[in-house]
């Protein structure tokens, strides 16, 4: 790598450390806020779910391990749907932008499992070789979003093995699961970093916009009940 490429790389590792610790302003922490909280909400619904069919499975109630890791895969399922609407929505608006939202490349160290490691390496060359941040940006979001979704199959897929009783070697499958959940939470981090940093760029004229797409918007408050006066009188 050249000392030029290299110093690139530097400056945009430490100015995805410093969007990550500096505080968003009011209105974009709001967005930021509301959006992670549903992403960890229902990604921790899906894995209380895969967590109590394992157990089921461990103490041999085998029907009620297929139902609850089925429940898990449909909670994956809305949660990765999710993370790639988010994908595709920072994609279209990081056009309007006149900061291109700086990005690090994917870690295949963080990840368990084959698809989700050679994404990464894949993310991490294509990072090497691209000089401009815009193409950083969409580049790791198009990769993100296609790992979900290969993991999202991936996870169907071995669901419907077990559902169908037609695995070879059920252990294998449930061991399988438990990587592409972990896969799943990786997703999820670096989701959270690229929404920070890429809030951090939207100009604020955007942010209503940006967030009817995230399903973000502040719900309206309920107007207070008006008491009913008694026909009683005085």
């Amino acid at each position: 790598m050249s000392y030029r490429r290299a110093s690139r790389t530097v400056r945009s590792e430490s100015r995805v450390l410093e969007n990550w610790v500096t505080a968003l302003p009011r209105d974009k922490n709001n967005l930021f806020e509301t959006v992670v909280r549903r992403w960890e909400l229902s990604f921790t619904m899906a894995s209380v779910a895969l967590d109590d069919a394992i157990s089921f499975r461990i103490h041999a109630q085998l029907v009620c391990a297929r139902e609850q890791v089925q429940l898990a895969g449909v909670l994956l399922d809305r949660f990765s749907s999710d993370l790639i609407a988010f994908c595709d929505a920072a994609l279209a608006h990081s056009r309007d932008t006149g900061e291109a939202p700086p990005v690090e490349p994917l870690n295949a160290g963080f990840f368990r499992g084959t698809t989700a490691q050679s994404a990464a390496s894949w993310n991490g060359i294509l990072h090497r070789v691209l000089f401009a941040d815009r193409s950083r940006f969409s580049h790791k979001l198009r990769i993100l979003s296609g790992t979900l979704r290969k993991l999202e199959r991936e996870f169907r897929e071995t669901i419907d093995e077990l559902a169908s009783g037609t695995a070879i070697e059920p252990g294998a499958c449930w061991n399988r699961l438990e990587c592409l959940h972990f896969d799943f939470n990786t997703c999820l981090r670096e989701a959270e970093i690229v929404l920070k940093c890429f809030i951090s760029t939207v100009p604020g004229d955007q942010l209503s916009a940006l967030a009817a797409e995230l399903d973000a918007l502040p719900k309206p408050a309920r107007a207070p009940s008006k008491q009913r006066l008694s026909s009683a009188t005085a």
